[in-house]
């Protein structure tokens, strides 16, 4: 078994991406509707899992969007209180669901989360140091049965993005996304089976380059490892971005089982 991921509690990019939600809390509920169809759309394949014994958990739980969707599919579910997991105090406290926790994801999981029954994440995965890594640690935490489910954006997100940061020779400062072939890999190398996948696309019309990138900051999103560009050099930018271009999301959807026959690594 793999160790957990590194911790990053005191890390720079970590607490960028805390106080960028935190700033916006009270916002995200209202501008995250790509987040909450995408919540839907996992729960939706959650619903009929044939779960095994064991605590349940949302992994950068956030708000709730993605527990609320599967206590709504699955009211069952409820009896297993799921832990709700979050590095943002602010989002947590918009969190209606009895069981939340700060807690950084770039450290691992609590230890009364060994031998899980399903752990569901959805839009958190990217902003760990090494989603690959973690998500490795999460498949050796599910019970012999257990179920990982997952929604996450992935490198062939904001293409437009990159080709106007190209022609305009300068930077690109979007967020640095997941492989989705990366992150298979990384579900199959840990054991698990997996059920489903699938890599959709989301595209979200914008009057104007700098409309969409207003969107991403009202949600809290625009955290990036980058440098901030010079006004220079968002005014090349703009020019080169594509006229009329959508903001277009890449999501992969995982659906991933530990067999039942593996026995939980200590």
């Amino acid at each position: 078994m793999p160790a957990p991921p590194p911790a990053n509690t005191r890390g720079d990019f970590s607490r960028q991406v805390r106080a960028h939600f935190g700033r916006h809390a009270a916002d995200y509920d209202g501008e995250a509707r790509l987040q909450q169809a995408v919540a839907w759309r996992l729960a939706g394949l959650c619903r009929a899992l044939p779960l095994p014994p064991g605590p349940c958990a949302d992994l950068g739980a956030g708000s709730g969007l993605l527990s609320r969707a599967l206590l709504a599919r699955r009211p069952a579910l409820a009896t297993a209180d799921p832990l709700q997991l979050d590095l943002c105090p602010e989002l947590l406290a918009r969190n209606p669901l009895p069981q939340r926790r700060r807690w950084d994801l770039n450290g691992g999981l609590p230890a009364e989360l060994h031998g899980a029954a399903l752990l569901a994440s959805s839009f958190a995965l990217q902003w760990l140091e090494q989603p690959p890594l973690a998500l490795r640690h999460w498949a050796h935490q599910l019970a012999p049965g257990g179920w990982l489910a997952l929604a996450t954006p992935t490198a062939g997100s904001f293409p437009q993005w990159r080709q106007a940061a190209q022609a305009a020779a300068v930077p690109c400062t979007a967020l640095s996304l997941p492989h989705a072939g990366d992150l298979l890999a990384a579900t199959q190398e840990a054991g698990l089976r997996v059920s489903h996948h699938r890599l959709l696309r989301f595209s979200q019309p914008a009057r104007a380059p700098l409309h969409g990138l207003r969107a991403l900051r009202r949600l809290g999103a625009a955290a990036s490892r980058s440098q901030p560009l010079s006004p220079g050099q968002w005014r090349r930018l703009l020019r080169h971005w594509p006229a009329g271009a959508a903001f277009t999301w890449e999501v992969l959807l995982l659906i991933a089982q530990q067999p039942e026959h593996i026995r939980c690594a200590s």
